[in-house]
């Protein structure tokens, strides 16, 4: 006879608690943020004090990742309508997310889900005036 813990499941473990839970995050948005700021392209975006913006950042990557939903921000599109962000630079903030992501060690299809997630929200961020492929 064979005996199993009860408290053992064959459920995967989410791509939050593989990349290590909530102090990866935190590391992860803290570099991610050093990066955007070090961008003469990008640091525009990110004046004043970032607490609000990195603990909103925090959570929708922890949602992202299948950890708890947490995220009580505004609308992105409302969010970031005010800022006309260009194509490229939303594309730059993906790079720096999934480059940030991967240097602390993520596994390649945690990498991928973040890019393609993160990408997929590209209508929302992006100045409809500077949405690739339009004419205008």
């Amino acid at each position: 006879m064979t005996s199993s813990n009860p408290t053992t499941t064959d459920v995967p473990a989410s791509m939050y608690e593989r990349i290590g839970g909530a102090a990866t995050i935190r590391e992860a948005v803290d570099r991610f943020y050093r990066r955007l700021l070090e961008d003469p392209e990008l640091a525009g975006y990110f004046g004043g004090d970032l607490t609000v913006l990195k603990q909103h950042q925090a959570a929708l990557l922890t949602k992202v990742l299948g950890g708890a939903d947490r995220y009580e921000g505004r609308d992105l599109a409302e969010a970031h309508a005010p800022l006309h962000i260009p194509a490229a630079h939303f594309r730059r903030v993906v790079f720096y997310l999934v480059g940030t992501v991967w240097e602390l060690g993520a596994p390649m299809d945690v990498v991928m889900a973040i890019g393609e997630t993160v990408s997929s929200l590209e209508v929302q961020i992006v100045d409809s005036d500077h949405l690739p492929g339009e004419v205008t």
